[in-house]
């Protein structure tokens, strides 16, 4: 935990950027008939019955410092999906010395997982370019890219149905450029010294409530 926030107490370092990714599945579903026109005036009514279109993925990724954003959809978040994304991430900092990484603890988050889906040359080769930071376990709010989640939640997704990947690609594509541009960061305010007085005093709890 210790680690994940002395990396975010850090000063902006072009050639050490601090990337966070997370991913989010997606329900694809599609209207189970044709909406019906309404006539002026009248409000229309909600049809709650929808087709199931299977699922896919968002991977959200921000470096929370600049608000720089490659937040994108695909099928699924496999290995080679995963490996695709990191692609994407080192493509971006191209100039960095290293690009620290923080991830939760999925078991496609690793350097096996690069070699099965690129071979060992690219795939060791690519996991080099990153420092990883991994969160603990039971402790995903520590990786600022759920933020990222919450965000693309709220403002690209909604309540609306999206019912095939083409167009869940072109929705969140879309969203990013707009929240890239815009640059909003992530001002992370939860330091070392707050979380070792707040889990020191919820041990303190624990342990006094045992007796």
């Amino acid at each position: 935990m210790e680690d994940v926030l002395e990396l975010y107490a850090r000063k902006h370092d072009e050639r050490e950027p601090v990337v966070c990714l997370d991913e989010r599945p997606v329900p694809l579903r599609d209207a189970a008939r044709d909406g019906t026109a309404m006539s002026p005036g009248k409000i229309a009514r909600v049809d709650y019955e929808y087709v199931r279109r299977g699922t896919a993925n968002i991977f959200c990724i921000i470096e929370a410092l600049t608000g720089r954003r490659l937040t994108h959809a695909t099928r699924d978040r496999a290995g080679p999906s995963f490996a695709k994304a990191l692609k994407r991430i080192a493509r971006r900092y191209k100039r960095a010395r290293t690009i620290h990484l923080v991830v939760d603890n999925l078991s496609t988050h690793s350097e096996k997982c690069l070699i099965d889906a690129l071979g060992p040359q690219q795939g060791r080769a690519l996991w080099r370019r990153f420092t990883v930071h991994f969160t603990p376990k039971h402790a995903s709010w520590l990786n600022a890219a759920e933020m990222e989640v919450s965000l693309v939640v709220r403002e690209c997704l909604g309540r609306r149905r999206i019912g095939d990947l083409a167009t869940l690609r072109h929705e969140v594509s879309a969203w990013n450029r707009r929240a890239d541009r815009k640059r909003r960061g992530i001002n992370w305010t939860f330091r070392v010294a707050d979380a070792r007085r707040v889990f020191r005093y919820a041990g303190l709890v624990t342990s006094r409530s045992r007796h």
